[in-house]
């Protein structure tokens, strides 16, 4: 098995980061730092990374609804709990898929699966996360309609997104929207509603791909079946193939038109070859 692959299987980092690692010097094989990414680990190797000795774990898959004031880390120097210490009973090293803010709520997998978790957060794969905010002010189709179109955060442009009002109280000044986008970055959700002049005051997700939170109170985990984890990979491998395929027809249509406007263009010439002749 390839160092790359051996390193995401023990639930480190994706095959794309271990390499990383390994181009850093980070990672030691029997005791000799490598940094050929083609180097095979076979039977009885000892792999270290960052000096930490590593195995090879039977991946697990979890989905917690995680509980407001609690960190999506596997540790905190703060001591403060964390997504891990909710589930004591599992021995595998897992961590999250993502992150949620300390004050948000909701659905968060978590696993050692170093693979999964990358196709899981990469925005190509556009992996649909549903949020429920509640938010100070008014919304309204008129408010909300810039998140459809993408809205600048960060200096950044947001992919277009996809709203629904649940609940608006003008006496409170209040509503509840849900939003559902693909993208993960840093407070996300909260500064696209700070765009359309809404500040969030609390906020859950509710959904990460197909599954949500049924049977599952604050601070409860469930182990993922086969079925689950398959069709968590099928989502993010079909949108892969779509964007494959799309590039594809783009391209091709671009030669098509190139070489069509060639053609047009050559007849053009020889057009005006004859009628300069003719004259």
């Amino acid at each position: 098995m390839r160092i790359n692959k051996y390193i995401a299987h023990a639930g480190i980092a994706s095959r794309r980061k271990a390499e990383e690692l390994i181009k850093q010097g980070l990672v030691t094989v029997n005791g000799q730092v490598v940094r050929e990414l083609a180097t095979t680990i076979k039977s009885g190797d000892r792999v270290e990374v960052s000096g930490q000795p590593i195995y090879n774990e039977e991946k697990v898959y979890y989905l917690l609804n995680k509980p407001r004031g609690v960190i999506s880390s596997v540790t905190d120097d703060k001591g403060r709990p964390t997504v891990v210490d909710l589930l004591p009973n599992v021995t595998e090293r897992i961590y999250p898929v993502g992150r949620l803010d300390w004050d948000t709520s909701g659905a968060l997998i978590l696993t050692n699966d170093g693979d999964f978790t990358d196709e899981m957060i990469h925005p190509r794969n556009e992996i649909d996360k549903v949020y429920v905010a509640r938010v100070k002010g008014v919304a309204d189709k008129e408010v909300l309609r810039p998140l459809t179109k993408g809205v600048e955060v960060d200096g950044k442009k947001t992919k277009p997104a996809v709203y629904e009002i649940l609940k608006v109280d003008p006496v409170k000044n209040r509503s509840v929207v849900q939003l559902t986008i693909h993208e993960g970055r840093n407070h996300q959700v909260k500064k696209m509603f700070e765009a359309v002049g809404l500040q969030v005051d609390k906020l859950s997700r509710t959904q990460f791909g197909h599954l949500n939170l049924t049977g599952l109170r604050p601070g409860e985990a469930r182990r993922l079946n086969k079925k689950e984890v398959s069709q968590l990979h099928n989502l993010a491998v079909t949108k892969k193939k779509m964007m494959k395929n799309l590039y594809r027809t783009s391209t091709f249509l671009s030669k098509v038109y190139l070489a069509s406007l060639s053609t047009f263009l050559s007849l053009s010439a020889d057009l005006l070859k004859l009628h300069d002749s003719s004259d």
